[in-house]
């Protein structure tokens, strides 16, 4: 394993087999995220999106939280468009991201320390993790992507429900609703998370973020719009080395290994005659 493991830094990252952890590292906070935290976070997931050794993520919190939201006891003078920018990038960065991501979750995920889990894949949760879309109980209104993800999650009741009240539910609520992908007993979360993190990270790169982004953009097409993403997300595959490998792997009866090399070659470019000085 390798990455930042210091403990002076308030993200810490690590790699292990194509899969990159990201923790929030303010347990004295309950990881609450302050500016720095944000402006790392985002830097960090414009790294993931360009590195193609990670082939998924998973975001957690050190200590006994997930994220408590945004530190608000720091005072901040700045225009709120400002203050706000950066919870915009760190929101569209993980959304956008062409990987499978995965929120661990042990302990409160709190205001935009909840969205930032939602804006994730899936997400697993233990039975003390508790939620809150706190915001209206603070005099404030949702961010970090709550307002784009809730309805698209638990439908518009729901949704008001959550956020116009302020409460705190459970993760077995949170589960029913379809806001919490597994929960997990405390002392399995980790094996767990490893072990779906390694199963993801060991699929078709190129197949898996183009099933994320279909599945993205067909909640807001047409369906003729999401059969023609389709066809074109299917052609694509069909030019990468892993669609003839998991066929054979299927006839030999063997795990296949997906690398996502691109097969189809271009022909060599041929010089013009005034390149060639005719």
């Amino acid at each position: 394993m390798t990455g930042d493991d210091s403990a002076d830094s308030v993200l810490l990252v690590s790699d292990s087999d194509g899969v990159r952890t990201l923790t929030l590292n303010r347990p004295h906070r309950r990881n609450a995220i302050d500016a720095e935290l944000f402006a790392t976070l985002a830097d960090a997931l414009r790294v993931v999106a360009t590195d193609r050794s990670v082939r998924a993520l998973v975001l957690t919190g050190a200590g006994s939280a997930f994220c408590s939201g945004a530190d608000i006891s720091v005072p901040d003078n700045a225009h709120p468009i400002y203050r706000m920018r950066p919870l915009t990038d760190v929101a569209t960065l993980l959304h956008e991201l062409p990987l499978p991501t995965v929120a661990k979750v042990a302990g409160p995920a709190i205001g935009a320390g909840w969205n930032l889990a939602l804006g994730c894949d899936l997400v697993v949760a233990t039975p003390e993790s508790t939620f809150a879309q706190v915001f209206t109980a603070r005099g404030l209104t949702l961010d970090l992507g709550g307002s784009w993800l809730l309805p698209r999650l638990v439908g518009m009741q729901q949704a008001k429900r959550l956020t116009l009240l302020a409460e705190t539910i459970a993760a077995d609520e949170a589960h029913e609703l379809g806001l919490v992908t597994w929960i997990r007993p405390a002392d399995e979360i980790d094996a767990f998370t490893d072990d779906l993190a390694a199963r993801l990270a060991a699929g078709p790169p190129v197949a898996l973020a183009q099933t994320k982004a279909l599945l993205h953009e067909g909640a807001d097409a047409t369906l003729r719009q999401a059969l023609a993403a389709e066809t074109r997300a299917q052609g694509l595959n069909f030019a990468t080395a892993d669609a003839p490998e998991a066929f054979a792997a299927f006839a030999e009866r063997r795990e296949p290994r997906f690398t996502g090399r691109w097969t189809v070659h271009r022909p060599p470019i041929r010089p013009t005659s005034s390149e060639n000085g005719r």
